[in-house]
């Protein structure tokens, strides 16, 4: 039998494990109360701000905020052609990230979860996440100097008779590319790895060739996970603003043009924040009917 201690011996914190120990939802609670608590009032709370302070407007002649509700920053953003095309290049440098993300990663991501010997593939896991331990900034600037006139990029190039992208809009692609890469790459070699192997031979004994194999067996399964990887590059090209600020040489992104009028116009630059947020969330929601948000 086991001993139990008389109501005296208990100490506050016995009893206090006690109750936790029989009631796991109370601890659950607790345990959640501080980081939902943070998510809340920091994360929340300052995107609620960010969103009301898009309404009010700003002095033309002292720059000051004036708390006086209006919609004339969002319509200025409708009406505007040059935050029009802004908006739609953002958007576009996103996709055109994604597309790139998901057509380099695939054939890696493959290597590493099918055709790679099962001892080998830990570490190329490993040198996939490698890149993701170096300085943002370090790896910015290192593409700056591949990609500057006379670069590695000019170099390797110039025997073909070509010369490399300069600083531009392309030049910013190729670098998002490569910073967001990985978060493609994962999901895509779990989801490959954990495809099961009689399907593939099924399809073969059943007399269909790879390319069919791919698209009827393959491709489906792996789907969601491409879009649950598309959700960080997507999301992480699009509030990019850095990264066009060193390489993109005079394109404008939206986060640049947030970063532009925080001084000069905040309510404006709230505005232009608000965009990202819509389309990211317009954008998980799509996602979530392809089942990519329980892939992540």
């Amino acid at each position: 039998m086991t001993a139990t201690l008389p109501a005296a011996g208990r100490t506050p914190v016995r009893r206090l494990a006690g109750l936790l120990h029989r009631r796991p939802r109370l601890r659950l609670s607790l345990l959640l109360t501080a980081p939902l608590l943070w998510l809340a009032v920091l994360y929340l709370g300052s995107l609620c701000v960010l969103f009301v302070s898009a309404f009010w407007t700003t002095d033309s002649f002292t720059s000051e905020v004036v708390k006086v509700w209006s919609t004339d920053n969002f319509q200025e953003l409708v009406t505007t052609p040059v935050f029009r095309q802004v908006i739609l290049r953002s958007i576009g440098v996103a996709l055109a990230v994604t597309v790139l993300c998901a057509v380099i990663a695939f054939p890696l991501a493959f290597y590493t979860a099918r055709v790679a010997k099962p001892r080998w593939r830990p570490l190329l896991v490993v040198a996939i996440l490698t890149p993701l331990w170096a300085s943002y900034l370090v790896k910015v600037y290192a593409w700056r100097l591949i990609l500057s006139e006379d670069g590695l990029a000019d170099w390797m190039l110039r025997p073909f008779g070509l010369s490399g992208p300069g600083f531009g809009l392309p030049a910013a692609v190729v670098t998002l590319t490569y910073l967001w890469l990985p978060y493609m790459i994962l999901p895509i070699h779990t989801a490959l790895e954990q495809l099961p192997v009689n399907l593939m031979d099924a399809s073969a004994d059943l007399g269909a060739r790879p390319g069919r194999t791919f698209r009827s067996v393959v491709l489906p399964m792996v789907l969601p996970s491409v879009a649950a990887g598309s959700v960080f590059t997507f999301s992480l090209s699009l509030g990019d603003y850095i990264t066009v600020q060193i390489v993109g040489g005079k394109t404008q992104l939206i986060g640049n043009l947030v970063y532009s009028n925080i001084e000069l116009n905040l309510p404006m630059a709230a505005a232009l924040g608000t965009v990202p947020v819509v389309v990211i969330v317009l954008y998980l929601l799509a996602m979530r009917r392809t089942g990519a948000l329980s892939s992540l």
